[in-house]
């Protein structure tokens, strides 16, 4: 079924427990995902990176994600991930997104809460939840890392924008990491204490299992998976004999793949049997 960012992350907030955000690319990332959740009854976030809605890529994909979602007998929400602009905004409410995150991040903070309050009255207008980021998230090919979300800076971007979801910067950058990192777990605690809005974990791929768990535990309820999602795909796809022509049927061992990383995370973070 169908839901916004909001209602499946209430769902995490009140069961203590962190929903998976996995990117996906094309149907069978899709559909390994959505058959993950279906097996461990867990509501999830199947989401799509902005650059997709810059091409036709979000127009095919958009529909293949809505199907899957409105047949799934869990919770699915749609999400725009890292939309840059109002032009993916846009696209990404056209497409049917339920929920939509515009990443405003690297700007100065009031530029970026104006940016975020423009788009958050736009979604709200349409019944789709909004996500924030405060503290720009980066690569791990950075030079450096950005500073930490103060509490401070999270109040004020909360209470200004009233997002549903927001992002911080906590310990984690974007791809795949060159040695496991080290989360502010007290930031978390403190920053989740402070706000009304969900908190969300950007750059889970590779962080270790022990600190996805405290993150929960401290008040994380989303967190996002896509380099990991790639590699689960790609990997299967780099191991099938090059005898099999048929697209469907080279493509199985691959969904599969996705499918098995998604349960394993799906365990990992609390959402397994949340939705009997």
């Amino acid at each position: 079924m169908l839901v916004t960012l909001k209602e499946i992350l209430d769902l995490a907030e009140k069961g203590g427990f962190a929903v998976p955000a996995f990117n996906t690319y094309n149907m069978e990332t899709v559909m390994g995902v959505i058959a993950a959740a279906e097996e461990r009854k867990a509501p999830v976030i199947i989401q799509s990176y902005s650059r997709l809605f810059n091409s036709d890529n979000g127009y095919y994909l958009s529909p293949i994600i809505l199907a899957a979602a409105k047949k799934a007998t869990v919770p699915v929400c749609f999400h725009l991930d890292h939309g840059a602009t109002e032009f993916e905004v846009i696209r990404g409410i056209r497409y049917g997104c339920s929920g939509i995150m515009i990443d405003a991040s690297s700007l100065p903070m009031n530029e970026n809460i104006e940016m975020t309050q423009k788009v958050a009255k736009m979604c709200r207008d349409v019944n789709i939840s909004v996500e924030g980021e405060i503290g720009h998230v980066g690569t791990v090919n950075d030079d450096s890392m950005g500073e930490f979300t103060t509490v401070a800076e999270a109040k004020e971007f909360t209470e200004a924008t009233r997002v549903d979801a927001l992002a911080i910067l906590v310990g984690t950058a974007h791809g795949r990491y060159k040695k496991p990192p080290k989360l502010d777990i007290q930031r978390i605690k403190d920053i989740h204490n402070a706000v009304d809005t969900h908190l969300v974990l950007h750059g889970g791929s590779g962080v270790p299992d022990e600190e996805i768990k405290a993150a929960i535990s401290a008040g994380i309820r989303k967190i996002n998976f896509g380099t990991d999602v790639c590699y689960s795909f790609l990997d299967k796809v780099f191991e099938t004999s090059r005898s099999i022509f048929a697209i469907d049927i080279f493509m199985k061992d691959a969904t599969n793949s996705v499918k098995e990383f998604a349960i394993s995370k799906i365990k990992l973070l609390g959402a397994d049997g949340k939705y009997e």
